[in-house]
């Protein structure tokens, strides 16, 4: 019987992982990742969030090692962990919509200045924009980086009647969308753009790709939506950028260090919109199904999509 380990949500969650992969794949043996009965050598595939350094490294027929997020660097922390194990990032389209539908609520936040009306009711003061307020098809939309979430989202805004462009390593089409790849066409997105949208996943290239200095390369009024990672963006220079009105509105949901801590500038500056990492959080239903489809094609000897390459760092 194939074995399936599970680290994510804890003990308590286990019943319901149990029930969810009993209809999905009734054949998968479900474990427990701390239940002391388990031969880690009988182990097939582990679903994991944040796994101690060295335990996957003792499951020595590993065939995949599955995320429990849609980023992998809580597992690629680990030093020791196989790095000949196909890793695979989680996937499903509800993690997608989600990023679409967060996305474009604070795209419109932005665009019509959520942050102005959030000061304002704190205040108990009436607060009104001066002259009047864009609409979709005045804001210029960058999205930084066309992966498995970038595309969508993309596409999305287009939809919703923003002008949309794209960056990305390499080179990429998507209808409605205005595409440009590499070091050579990064300055040309940024200079095409007043609100971007951070989707990159983290890698020695991208920590700390946003400086001041790409910030000040956006358009006015310049707004940033990052969804990303929080180590793409040198907080400090955000904070400049903000403080100086090189750019006028952020929305955060990821950050360097997470929780955010209370003593962060970012909480109470008027000109930042926060929330706690939950752009795209898929249910255990919809991860579950995931799960099992990658299992099923991982067995019949198929390829399965969203596997981590060491080499490009995601």
């Amino acid at each position: 019987m194939v074995c399936l380990v599970i680290k994510s949500g804890g003990a308590a969650a286990l019943p319901e992982w149990k029930a969810l992969f009993a209809r999905l794949m009734p054949s998968l043996a479900v474990r427990d990742w701390n239940d002391p009965a388990v031969d880690p050598a009988h182990v097939d595939y582990a679903l994991v969030w944040k796994p101690e350094p060295g335990r996957l490294a003792k499951m020595v027929n590993l065939k995949a090692i599955l995320s429990a997020a849609v980023g992998v660097d809580h597992i690629t922390c680990d030093p020791n962990w196989p790095k000949t194990v196909p890793l695979i990032r989680m996937g499903g389209e509800l993690p997608a919509q989600q990023m679409e539908d967060y996305v474009l609520w604070a795209v419109f936040s932005i665009l019509r200045d959520a942050p102005l009306w959030r000061t304002g009711q704190q205040e108990k003061v009436w607060t009104r924009q001066t002259g009047a307020a864009r609409t979709s098809a005045d804001m210029k939309v960058g999205v930084m980086g066309l992966g498995s979430l970038g595309a969508p989202v993309a596409t999305r805004l287009v939809r919703a009647g923003f002008q949309v462009s794209g960056w990305a390593r390499h080179a990429r089409t998507l209808e409605g969308v205005t595409c440009y790849a590499g070091t050579k066409g990064l300055n040309r997105f940024l200079q095409g753009c007043d609100t971007l949208v951070c989707l990159l996943p983290e890698t020695p290239e991208t920590k700390g790709i946003v400086t001041y200095d790409v910030l000040a390369q956006l358009r006015k009024p310049a707004g940033l939506i990052n969804v990303g990672r929080g180590p793409l963006v040198v907080e400090a220079d955000l904070l400049r950028a903000l403080n100086d009105k090189t750019l006028h509105t952020a929305v955060l949901d990821v950050f360097e260090q997470e929780p955010l801590p209370a003593f962060s500038p970012l909480w109470a500056h008027p000109r930042v919109l926060i929330t706690p990492h939950i752009a795209a959080e898929a249910s255990r239903a919809s991860r579950a199904e995931y799960v099992a489809q990658v299992i099923r094609a991982l067995e019949q000897g198929q390829d399965v999509p969203l596997r981590y390459d060491p080499a490009r760092g995601y």
